[in-house]
């Protein structure tokens, strides 16, 4: 939907926490997204609607609870800290750099900068040859759909085949880095021997997916709200607050589900054992007990407790390196094309539910 939140204002008015037809529960409220998100009572657990299907094996952290959640993030978290991701970004303002001047003066901005840039860094990050995103952005989008509840059974099989094709990929790549290992982040987990080999081939596949679908979603929504509010330049004056902002008023990730681990309560609504529960974050994100105005996007606002990477122990791994890849990428576009203008005023949006993203944003730079 070009608008989902104008639907979202609907559902919200069913109550703060409603059921489905399909016995599905919905939290709309900033206060009941937060709370199911941090609540140890609801978890991953294994469920018909968490996207998985395909009968693929449920083995990426994104999807467990712990122990096993805590003993594979742990294995990554190192290479994510801010500390880490600082030094980054040289090397990120150089690429967005090269990537800017390389657009033409009527640029498609989300295959010119949105997708290149993240898919540039992440798979440098993770060692992955950088002219191989070619093999695997198909592999990618169908994961990506793959998130979204009730998976038709075509779009299931897709999902099977592009996981087992992913880590395929990924087996090759890990066999190669054993044997000729660097510094990247492939190299340092074929060291780690806790891992299983199902388990390394997920993280691989997770990192490199999540790395890049939600900054590419991040980047083409900014330039979008940006040029039709007529405030690109602020991205160059106060980058922080505008990608806040952007994350706040239109986030890439629209909900997530989670399933009650023991019989528990939500918004004094009861919730047994095994029941999902969808957290409506683009709800949340625009809740007037919160944000004021929360319809009106705001680059002045001051950045506040938007859900955009979670809570609790899934929140968002590379929520730091997306910020700094959002900012870095629209202040420079910002002051390279203050002119900006689009060409659609309506672009066309992917077919996806979870991950909310344009297919392309026609512009017109006025360099």
């Amino acid at each position: 939907m070009r608008d989902p939140y104008a639907c979202y204002r609907e559902l919200s008015e069913r109550g703060a926490i409603f059921h489905t037809r399909a016995g599905l529960l919905v939290a709309t409220t900033h206060e009941l997204c937060a709370t199911l998100l941090r609540d140890p009572r609801f978890g991953r657990g294994s469920d018909p609607l968490d996207g998985n299907g395909a009968g693929e094996p449920v083995d990426s952290f994104l999807r467990l609870d712990p122990p096993d959640h805590t003993r594979l993030r742990a294995l990554v978290s190192g290479a994510f800290t801010p500390r880490m991701i600082e030094r980054l970004r040289p090397r990120i303002e150089s690429i967005t750099a090269e990537l800017i001047v390389a657009l033409p003066e009527e640029a498609d901005i989300v295959s010119g900068l949105a997708y290149p840039l993240p898919v540039m860094v992440i798979t440098e990050l993770l060692g992955v040859p950088p002219e191989d995103h070619v093999r695997f952005r198909n592999w990618s989008d169908t994961l990506a759909r793959g998130l979204d509840p009730m998976l038709t059974s075509d779009l299931q099989s897709e999902t099977g085949r592009a996981r087992r094709e992913f880590h395929d990929y990924f087996r090759g790549l890990v066999a190669f880095r054993r044997g000729h290992p660097g510094e990247d982040l492939v190299s340092a987990l074929t060291r780690v021997e806790d891992l299983t080999e199902p388990e390394l081939l997920a993280t691989c596949v997770l990192l490199l997916v999540a790395g890049h679908e939600t900054t590419v979603n991040l980047i083409g929504n900014g330039v979008l709200h940006l040029a039709r509010h007529g405030l690109l330049r602020h991205a160059a004056e106060r980058p922080r607050q505008v990608v806040e902002e952007v994350l706040r008023y239109d986030p890439p990730v629209q909900l997530t589900i989670r399933n009650a681990l023991r019989d528990a309560d939500l918004g004094g609504v009861p919730v047994p054992r095994g029941t999902p529960v969808l957290a409506l974050i683009g709800a949340a994100n625009r809740d007037p007990a919160v944000f004021p105005g929360p319809d009106r996007f705001d680059v002045t606002r001051e950045p506040g407790r938007h859900l955009a990477f979670g809570l609790g122990i899934h929140f968002c791994l590379g929520a730091t390196l997306a910020r700094m890849e959002g900012e870095i990428a629209l202040s420079a576009l910002a002051a390279a094309a203050p002119r900006l203008e689009l060409s659609d005023p309506a672009p066309p949006y992917k077919e996806n539910l979870v991950l909310r993203g344009l297919a392309k944003l026609p512009v017109k730079l006025g360099r």
